[in-house]
């Protein structure tokens, strides 16, 4: 039989894991939504530092093959060329490595509808393994310019149009355009996939 010293030290020690088990779990608790919109603060006071610069910089791309730049937001990234935009486990892999343009729409040396997406979390808490490139896609305007690069030519595009749209239409997706036309889309709020975000722009002339 325990002494009723040995009993004291084990409820001591029992109190004591579990304040310890519970400080991990709240600590767990607050460090993955923290890790999901870290990158979304970041974006937001870059962009908020940088708005001011009215310099204009020319923006190397980061692979000229396919990439995209938006100078307002300061965006560049790589574009992954033909991506099922229907397979999560095809699309998420592809976000790692940059942004996904949707295979079976156009390309920019095409008429047609180029699509590009990104930040397509399954879960919330997925988000920080994707990019945080679009995360800013709201603070574009009407006139404002998307430049795409492709096969070592530069394409820039006017922006027309920004909405907020329902996460189950997929009407952008259309490729039926007999003029050039960008569609950008990304999950809105950021870390989220209840909406979408969408922007569509149409190609300047030269």
């Amino acid at each position: 039989m325990l002494s009723k010293e040995s009993v004291k030290r084990k409820d001591k020690f029992s109190r004591i894991y579990f304040i310890l088990a519970g400080i991990v779990l709240i600590i767990i608790a607050l460090a993955i939504p923290a890790s999901t919109f870290v990158p979304v603060f970041k974006a937001e006071i870059n962009y908020q530092l940088n708005k001011k610069n009215t310099e204009p910089v020319e923006v190397v791309p980061i692979n000229p093959e396919f990439s995209i730049v938006i100078p307002k937001i300061n965006a560049n990234a790589k574009v992954v060329e033909n991506v099922d935009p229907f397979d999560s486990k095809i699309y998420q892999r592809a976000l790692t490595q940059g942004v996904a343009h949707a295979k079976g729409t156009s390309t920019p040396n095409k008429s047609g509808n180029t699509f590009i997406f990104a930040h397509s979390a399954g879960n919330w808490y997925q988000a920080n393994q994707f990019n945080a490139v679009f995360y800013l896609l709201n603070k574009l305007e009407a006139g404002d310019e998307i430049i795409v690069y492709y096969q070592s030519q530069k394409y820039i595009y006017s922006v027309n149009e920004i909405k907020f749209v329902k996460s189950d239409e997929i009407n952008y997706l259309s490729n039926n355009f007999k003029d050039n036309k960008l569609t950008l889309m990304t999950c809105w709020p950021p870390g989220t996939t209840l909406k979408r975000l969408v922007v569509i722009s149409t190609l300047k002339n030269d």
